[in-house]
């Protein structure tokens, strides 16, 4: 398969996992909305816990929830699961396309940990499986009675698997596998969890039983929970782009710090929601900036600096050995042969160099993620040459 066909193959099963996971993230958004905007009213019908009243579109609506379920159901019920199943689908599609395809390049850095690529395949199926595992277990124990006690044991589990990505991936493999791993857990919250309960609910109502209000709880518990690890999972499904995110040696508490502030934003926007007053939940937005500001800070490029002046004959004797097997107009390295180098970068004159710069220095100075996997063995010595002699441009 040549390059240019990989790249419309990746571009169409992102462009249509972002297209299912918009209206998904959509659909969760507004149930958990519509959920804390219900209100008892007068003259509900029988069963109604609470209704809300909307206006969109040039229309009004009026939507009741039950308790339970209603004494009969319609035909035509609607089902709210495609929408996360082709979300989880294309997201597997597309880490099997963009990193599972070249995996000793995309997942493989022999800096962090030595392995074929087909092994870092099996360690990342068994880490997504693993970790849906480890979390249903901590919701279906004595900790799923306990909302902050179960909060916790989530976090843990997400830095802790962040921890172990960082010391087993590259970086940027690491970082996408925090946010497949997450993505994991809210697709099968759907899929094994909240479909199923539902479905017992609808049986029952059928065979003319009262259904078990603890099926709703449940999948109610993990509707929000998918709610509140939308925000960090969004952000590590795009850190691939910002190397700086996933640079750093200790990167995982990174991820920390971006859980902290996604799930405190979406905190204080549920309270409102649900009809707290901002002042009342204002904690969680300084909270988040924090957070952030950390992060900020924790990612701020150190690089090692160049001793001596360094000429352009060293420059391109850097790029010679590590770089223009990639990007030259006819890239040799395997996994770009017969295409166009990565980006249209090419880096096989002074002049060329000049003018790709600024991605270098972001790219293989500060943010050291290129060569991919350094499967060339650039130094720091090297990167620090490279560094001193674009800021003396």
């Amino acid at each position: 398969m040549t390059a240019f066909a990989l790249d419309w193959i990746n571009l169409a099963i992102r462009w249509f996992h972002m297209i299912v996971g918009i209206a998904w993230i959509g659909a969760s958004f507004h149930f958990v909305w519509l959920d804390f905007s219900l209100r008892a009213r007068e003259n509900m019908a029988k069963g109604v816990f609470g209704t809300s009243w909307l206006v969109h579109g040039g229309g009004f609506y009026h939507v009741e929830k039950y308790l339970v379920a209603p004494e009969s159901l319609p035909a035509d019920l609607h089902w709210f699961k495609w929408e996360a199943y082709l979300t989880f689908l294309t997201g597997f599609a597309l880490l099997a396309v963009q990193y599972y395809w070249n995996a000793s390049v995309y997942l493989v850095d022999p800096n962090v940990y030595a392995m074929t690529g087909v092994k870092a395949i099996v360690i990342s199926v068994l880490s997504l499986l693993a970790g849906w595992i480890v979390y249903d277990l901590l919701c279906r124990s004595q900790l799923g009675e306990h909302t902050g006690f179960l909060a916790l044991a989530v976090f843990i589990l997400i830095v802790g698997a962040a921890y172990g990505f960082t010391h087993v991936f590259s970086g940027r493999g690491a970082f996408i596998h925090v946010g497949a791993m997450v993505g994991t857990i809210m697709a099968a919250n759907v899929f094994r969890v909240i479909i199923p309960n539902q479905k017992k609910v609808t049986a029952a109502l059928l065979a003319g039983e009262t259904p078990d209000p603890k099926y709703g709880k449940i999948g109610k518990q993990r509707s929000l929970h998918n709610n509140y690890l939308t925000l960090p999972v969004l952000l590590m499904m795009v850190s691939n782009h910002y190397p700086f995110l996933y640079s750093h040696p200790s990167s995982w508490l990174v991820v920390a710090l971006i859980v902290v502030a996604g799930v405190m934003i979406r905190h204080f926007f549920n309270r409102i929601d649900a009809g707290d007053i901002p002042i009342k939940v204002f904690w969680t937005l300084p909270l988040a900036a924090l957070a952030l500001a950390i992060a900020i800070w924790w990612t701020a490029p150190s690089t090692k600096t160049a001793t001596g002046a360094v000429s352009d004959a060293d420059v391109l004797a850097i790029t010679t050995k590590h770089c223009i097997m990639c990007h030259q107009a006819q890239p040799t390295h395997e996994s770009f042969k017969g295409g166009e180098p990565p980006k249209a970068v090419m880096l096989d004159s002074i002049e060329n160099i000049r003018k790709n710069a600024q991605q270098i220095l972001v790219q293989a100075v500060d943010g050291r993620v290129m060569p991919l996997g350094n499967e060339t063995g650039i130094t720091d010595e090297e990167r620090a040459k490279l560094g001193a002699w674009i800021k003396a441009q």
